[in-house]
């Protein structure tokens, strides 16, 4: 399985997602794409097979994925303060990967109904979602 993890600003929520791929799904190929250095550095330290940065490389690593997992800003242009560009939004969104979006409350994009769920759930939830691929 191909799993592409995307993220931006400084990698948190990537870096926790590459871990707990790894840790439970070892045998996946784990590709980390960084809007920043910062956020591929932080997932590539988190143990990811392979790493790049940028906007060609969501649009490139989005039609070779089986899964891409990531905030659900990725979906969304301008999203994570402004570091998902149209294009990159439009090459997830268009991807034929099944998409595990995390519902995080940032930059003016609200989802209802997540009012008590932390990261580390959320994370599991991915997990989960996985394992059923």
């Amino acid at each position: 399985m191909k799993v592409l993890v995307i993220d931006a600003q400084g990698g948190g929520i990537g870096r926790q997602l590459v871990a707990a791929i790894k840790e439970q799904l070892p045998d996946a190929a784990v590709t980390a794409v960084g809007t920043n250095a910062a956020a591929t550095a932080a997932m590539l330290k988190a143990g990811a097979d392979r790493a790049a940065t940028g906007e060609n490389a969501v649009a490139v690593n989005s039609r070779q994925a089986d899964v891409i997992v990531g905030p659900i800003g990725i979906v969304i242009a301008d999203a994570l303060f402004g570091e998902i560009t149209p294009r990159m939004a439009l090459a997830v969104a268009q991807s034929p990967a099944k998409r595990l979006l995390i519902p995080v409350n940032h930059c003016g994009n609200i989802v209802v109904g997540i009012h008590n769920l932390n990261i580390g759930g959320l994370i599991q939830d991915v997990l989960h979602e996985l394992q059923k691929s």
